[in-house]
């Protein structure tokens, strides 16, 4: 009978290590994930809110690149249409999303 005692508490001590175990399975998965928020996600979130920046400072003379690789000078603002002129009279309309940069005077 006594042996049938200690085998019992024998298993209530190993089914609590089975449950450390499992939290200790997550360990790795957690790590996985907080690399992965520090070298994809944050920077993308950084960059976005950069690019949205960007396209709120927008102004008319602001000379700019679009993501189709017109370059131009921005002569009209609308909401989401803007109006670049690409050559001497020369205007075409571009979505305000495509815009990749803006280029600096100097270059």
């Amino acid at each position: 009978m006594n042996s049938l005692v200690y085998a019992m508490g024998g298993m209530g001590s190993g089914g609590a290590g089975g449950q450390g175990s499992g939290i200790t399975t997550f360990i790795p998965l957690i790590l996985m994930f907080v690399i992965f928020y520090f070298l994809l996600i944050r920077p993308q979130q950084k960059k976005t809110k950069q690019h949205r920046e960007l396209l709120s400072a927008l102004k008319k003379g602001d000379r700019i690149v679009s993501s189709g690789g017109l370059h131009g000078v921005i002569t009209g603002l609308a909401n989401d249409v803007i109006t670049v002129e690409i050559a001497p009279k020369i205007r075409v309309k571009v979505s305000r999303n495509s815009i990749a940069g803006v280029i600096s005077k100097g270059q």
